[in-house]
C-alpha cells in the first residue's frame, strides 16, 4: 500500500523556520510527492506549494510567496517545503500530497489533482 509520509513540523516562534519532507513508499508503483497543502482550526484546506514534477517550477500561495520555497529532489523522490519567517497564522496541520502520473512541468495546484495524502504534521508558530 502506497504511503505518503511527512516529516519535519513543530514548535517555533514568530521569524524561526521549519523544513518539512516528504517521500512516498510502498505500493506497487511509484506516487511522485510534489504539493503541500495546510488546514487551520476551523478552516478549509488550503494549496500552499507545489512544485512540477521536474523540479523545474513551482507556484505558490500569495500569502507564503517570498518565505516559503517548496522544491522536489527526483533522485531521491522528495518534496520539500522551506519555511522562512514564519507567523501565527501559518500554523496548521501540513499535508504533502503525490500523484502517480504527471505532465513534467505542470505545476498541480488543487487538491483534486492529488491522489495520495499524507497524515499531515502540526507546525505551531507562537508569537
Amino acid at each position: 500500500q502506497v504511503q505518503v509520509i511527512e516529516s519535519g513540523g513543530g514548535l517555533v516562534q514568530t521569524g524561526d523556520s521549519l523544513t518539512l519532507s516528504c517521500t512516498a513508499s510502498g505500493g506497487s508503483f511509484t506516487v511522485y510527492p510534489t504539493a503541500w497543502f495546510r488546514q487551520a482550526p476551523g478552516k478549509e484546506r488550503e494549496f500552499v506549494c507545489a512544485a512540477s514534477w521536474n523540479g523545474i517550477r513551482t507556484d505558490s500561495t500569495d500569502s507564503v510567496k517570498g518565505r516559503f520555497t517548496c522544491s522536489r529532489e527526483n533522485a531521491k523522490n522528495i518534496a520539500t517545503l522551506q519555511m522562512n519567517s514564519l507567523r501565527p497564522e501559518d500554523t496548521a496541520v501540513y499535508y504533502c500530497a503525490a500523484r502517480r502520473y504527471y505532465e513534467t512541468t505542470r505545476v498541480y495546484t488543487s487538491e483534486y489533482d492529488y491522489e495520495y495524502w499524507g497524515q499531515g504534521t502540526q507546525v505551531t508558530v507562537t508569537s
